[in-house]
């Protein structure tokens, strides 16, 4: 393999505006998330005052001391529903992520109850059903720390028929033999008793579980009994009366350390084959420097090698037909020892670039290689040349691969992700195991001053075919109107609200989330499941 040179110097003009931008956006991102936090913050007091660990703390406490956890849509809902305004209610009022317990890769979640008493939003109720997605593909445990007030009515219309799925994909996960363990911190009521009802294991604090399908004022309401919380649905009815709790806890504390023990008894790595550890070099180029390599102005362009060079281990890439198409990049490399294919872009994808790119996934699936995309790109190229230079047949080829290969696909969108190429570059719609968005990202059918145009042309046309005056001021308005709406909606923030990416990261970061995820994808690979017909039914 070649080792890839750099033409970046960290103190070119160029590079310190790249990366002081860069960082501007970043920060503005980590902001965001500091406010939600800030916001679960003001409900210390109560938490305290109940002897509770707040839902951050659960997690932490869950959590291998020193190990990774990566954090997944950190800011799903972002100005929508209820977190208009104050932008400090994101997150979907619950924490969600992949790390270690026991020892075991963990999918964990756990309702942030700091915040709204852990009401499901819709955007919450998306990130909910995206993370059941990554642990039945991923074959990951779940672990979930329920505490909610269950389901914002205000939005009911949006939550209440895709809410039976996350039930379903309970049974389902239980029936693919993968084990769902459920903490019950507080309430769990309504629809919401179906989360420990459909879990393999359930474990509840005494004297502040509840779970029940009605509470006493339902039950009051429709059969006229009184009934008390504790009787109608305490934990320790639940242990020692209808058998919906098999483990009952003392406090927050004692019910994590359970749940830790319920996970280091399933042996959960005992046939999992090892992999040889292999000498990792790092990359010869400075990780840190990706802030600058890639410009913060969609319309200046870098070579993605660049990129490719501060990403994997000793900078060593085999680039592929590196003179055919070459303004789509593929080559193998290795990360963090693991072999993995590359796909970067340098511009539009042309015909060429679609039918190389095309072979190369096929290649990989060949040699049962994860994919990595990199992806920035305005699309597909258009035009006369490209349409007679088969466009569409080349192109329709790249997608049929992507669509169709089973080996690991982990995306990392670093600038343009627009039109049909987001499609060829393994945007969300082509689900890939994991994809991850940088700050600079732009997610949209068509850039904004190309919508504008588009809708300008078409409006003059209409205009002269009914043999009607255009008026130039008005039309200029409509086109900025269209134009400042496509640009907003393309944004990274926009797009991560909206769950079309698992996560906005530091660029910093994505050599270790790509390691981290590429060993995620491996492992599941490797486990044998043992399912059955239906999931585990509680006595």
């Amino acid at each position: 393999m070649s080792i890839l040179s750099s033409r970046v110097r960290p103190t070119d003009p160029e590079f310190v505006e790249n990366r002081t931008s860069m960082m501007a956006m970043v920060d503005e991102i980590r902001t965001l998330e500091d406010l939600v936090r800030a916001h679960g913050e003001r409900a210390r007091g109560k938490f305290v005052k109940r002897s509770q660990l707040m839902p951050r703390e659960r997690v932490q406490q869950l959590l291998d001391p020193g190990t990774p956890f990566v954090e997944l849509s950190t800011l799903a809902g972002t100005d929508m529903h209820d977190d208009t305004g104050d932008k400090a209610r994101a997150g979907g009022g619950n924490v969600v992520g992949i790390g270690f317990v026991s020892g075991v890769r963990c999918l964990v979640t756990a309702n942030d109850s700091a915040i709204k008493g852990g009401a499901i939003t819709p955007m919450g109720l998306r990130k909910t059903l995206r993370a059941q997605e990554v642990a039945l593909r991923e074959r990951l445990p779940v672990v979930s720390m329920v505490e909610s007030a269950g389901a914002n009515l205000l939005y009911q219309s949006e939550i209440f028929v895709d809410g039976g799925k996350v039930f379903a994909n309970m049974a389902r996960l239980s029936a693919a033999g993968i084990p769902q363990i459920t903490v019950v911190h507080g309430s769990s009521t309504a629809g919401g008793a179906y989360m420990p009802g459909l879990s393999d294991y359930v474990i509840a604090v005494d004297e502040r579980a509840k779970i029940f399908l009605a509470g006493p004022p339902l039950v009051k309401a429709a059969l006229g009994q009184d009934a008390e919380e504790e009787t109608l649905g305490g934990a320790q009815m639940h242990a020692e009366v209808s058998g919906t709790v098999e483990y009952l806890a003392e406090d927050d504390v004692h019910a994590i350390h359970m749940a830790r023990e319920v996970v280091a008894a399933l042996g959960w790595n005992d046939d999992v084959p090892t992999t040889r550890t292999l000498q990792v070099r790092p990359p010869r180029h400075d990780t840190d420097e990706l802030c600058g390599v890639v410009p913060t102005d969609p319309k200046r362009p870098y070579d993605v090698r660049e990129v490719i060079a501060r990403l994997v281990d000793d900078s060593r890439f085999l680039e592929f037909k590196a003179r055919y198409g070459s303004n789509t990049v593929c080559g193998h490399a290795r990360i963090d020892g693991r072999a993995v294919g590359l796909l970067g872009n340098n511009g539009p994808i042309f015909p060429q670039g679609s039918v190389k790119a095309a072979q190369f996934i096929q290649l990989c699936q060949q040699s049962n290689t994860p994919l990595v995309f990199l992806m920035n790109t305005t699309g597909y190229m258009v035009g006369e040349t490209a349409e007679q230079n088969g466009a569409v047949k080349h192109g329709a080829k790249m997608i049929q691969a992507v669509a169709n290969t089973t080996v690991p696909k982990i995306t990392i969108v670093l600038g343009g992700a627009y039109g049909a190429g987001n499609y060829g570059m393994c945007g969300r719609a082509y689900d890939p195991d994991f994809i991850f968005s940088w700050p600079t990202a732009k997610v949209a059918v068509m850039g904004g001053d190309q919508a504008a145009t588009v809708m300008k042309m078409i409006t003059r046309a209409k205009f002269a075919r009914r043999g009607m005056p255009v008026m130039e001021e008005v039309l200029e308005h409509m086109a900025g109107d269209i134009r400042t709406k496509l640009n907003r909606e393309a944004t990274a923030l926009f797009a991560t609200a909206r769950i079309w990416d698992d996560g906005i990261i530091d660029p910093r970061d994505t050599r270790e989330v790509l390691s981290f995820c590429l060993a995620t994808c491996i492992e599941a690979r490797r486990r044998v499941l043992h399912p059955s017909t239906f999931g585990v039914a509680r006595g």
